[in-house]
């Protein structure tokens, strides 16, 4: 068995598969809280809250309506995307001219009764979500064992943040999104509606959430307390990247993944605060983070 620095080259590449799979995740949360700050200037704390739901809602289409993965995955998103479209409507709308710490209160406030209900109702214990049958099963690549679903999950991630990039970044529709942030008068004159419009963003932003929540249910028990565990260490990633940095937010979440993961193979006791660690590093030398802009 080849061995690097002490560690079989299977534990190493096991590592590194999972810290690419956490990198997803963050990268795909991430890019939503980066999308949601950098358009609409709110720090949703609630984002966590809203990836538990899209991995319950995924749930209770397969356990209620016998409705599968690949239908949770567009119906889902769908679904929450429109609950935080009515968040942002009745309750966020009314803070876009005050300090961003009122928009915090309120998103982390959402975010305790959000949770709080489903544990009242489902309790702390988690409940399993079957892998599809289409990604059962894994390939043995003679270095390393790769589970179907997982390099699924890393595909369709990485896809996804890819493809939201391009949408914000390439089109039209990302340019009025840009342009209404920065001078929502002049996009009215166009006759743009840009109420609509920011609140279709928030609902897209919560709606990326959803659809993490719903590739990480097979992978994680769904329970009201998985989107609480993640979302600090999210914050991290997007404070590291670059507040709404769009792709500050995908780059910088693959990589600190992959980060984790290899001190899960070299020095395990700093696993769970090496991101935390790089954050202040990264605050020291550049506040604004790796891909932000300094103001």
């Amino acid at each position: 068995m080849i061995t690097i620095l002490g560690v079989s080259t299977q534990a190493l590449f096991g590592q590194l598969l999972i810290g690419l799979i956490n990198g997803s995740f963050y990268a795909l949360l991430s890019l939503g809280l980066a999308l949601i700050f950098g358009l609409l200037n709110i720090i949703n704390f609630a984002h966590g809250a809203l990836y538990m739901m899209g991995a319950f809602c995924a749930y209770f289409l397969l356990t209620k309506a016998g409705i599968g993965y690949w239908g949770a995955l567009v119906i889902a998103p769908l679904l929450v995307g429109i609950f935080g479209s009515a968040i942002e409507r009745l309750m966020i709308s009314r803070l876009y001219q005050l300090d961003h710490i009122y928009g915090l209160l309120l998103t982390f406030g959402i975010a305790l009764v959000v949770e709080g209900l489903f544990r009242i109702e489902y309790g702390s214990t988690g409940m399993s979500y079957p892998v599809p049958a289409s990604l059962a099963g894994g390939d043995n690549l003679g270095f390393m064992f790769l589970p179907r679903y997982r390099a699924w999950v890393i595909v369709g991630s990485l896809a996804v943040c890819l493809g939201t990039w391009f949408l914000i970044e390439k089109t039209r529709l990302g340019s009025y999104l840009r342009a209404a942030t920065e001078n929502p008068d002049l996009v009215r004159a166009f006759g743009i509606n840009v109420p609509l419009m920011i609140t279709m963003t928030y609902g897209f932003g919560v709606g990326l959430a959803a659809f993490c929540g719903v590739m990480a249910a097979p992978i994680y028990q769904v329970s009201p307390q998985m989107g609480s565990e993640l979302i600090i260490v999210v914050f991290a990633v997007v404070v590291i990247g670059g507040m709404g940095s769009i792709m500050g937010a995908i780059l910088t979440g693959f990589l600190l993944g992959l980060v984790e993961g290899l001190t899960k193979v070299f020095y395990p006791e700093a696993a769970n605060t090496v991101i935390f660690i790089l954050m202040a590093i990264v605050l020291m030398i550049r506040p604004a983070g790796l891909f932000g802009t300094q103001k």
